[in-house]
């Protein structure tokens, strides 16, 4: 979160399978305006209906929409977000098509992928990438500065 730091004061945040919430929620904590949650699985959307009602992060600063992610990213206008934040299940290939969906169509102006370290994203002059142990982040941009 800290290297993208220079995005996220009064950003409009993200949080593709949003599971408990934590990368949007850690934007909200940073700065961010705005934070729409997309998550599927019941029990995920329970866990992080609860964290936002915990924290009291209140609804005009958080949405949380049940849906697929990668349908909703789909559907997106082009540049609809300041930052996209995607942990999508490992081994899914949920990742590769992210960033594909997010080449032919950049609903944000940053994204980042919480990805297995086996899992490639297509090189490109937008790709950006840092590996941990057994994850790697890929950051995609559309090439915009911070304001």
């Amino acid at each position: 979160m800290s290297a993208l730091s220079p995005w996220l004061e009064g950003a409009e945040v993200l949080d593709l399978f949003a599971g408990s919430g934590a990368l949007g929620i850690e934007a909200l904590s940073r700065g961010a305006a705005r934070a729409t949650f997309v998550e599927i699985a019941p029990a995920a959307l329970r866990v992080l209906k609860a964290n936002l009602e915990r924290l009291g992060v209140n609804a005009g600063r958080a949405t949380v929409v049940r849906r697929d992610a990668c349908d909703f990213a789909r559907r997106t206008r082009p540049a609809t977000f300041t930052l996209a934040f995607a942990d999508p299940p490992y081994g899914s290939g949920a990742a590769g098509r992210l960033a594909e969906l997010f080449r032919h169509r950049p609903f944000a102006r940053v994204l980042g992928i919480e990805h297995s370290r086996e899992e490639r994203i297509p090189e490109g002059p937008d790709l950006r990438q840092r590996s941990y142990g057994d994850t790697r982040l890929s950051f995609l941009t559309t090439g915009d500065d911070p304001d």
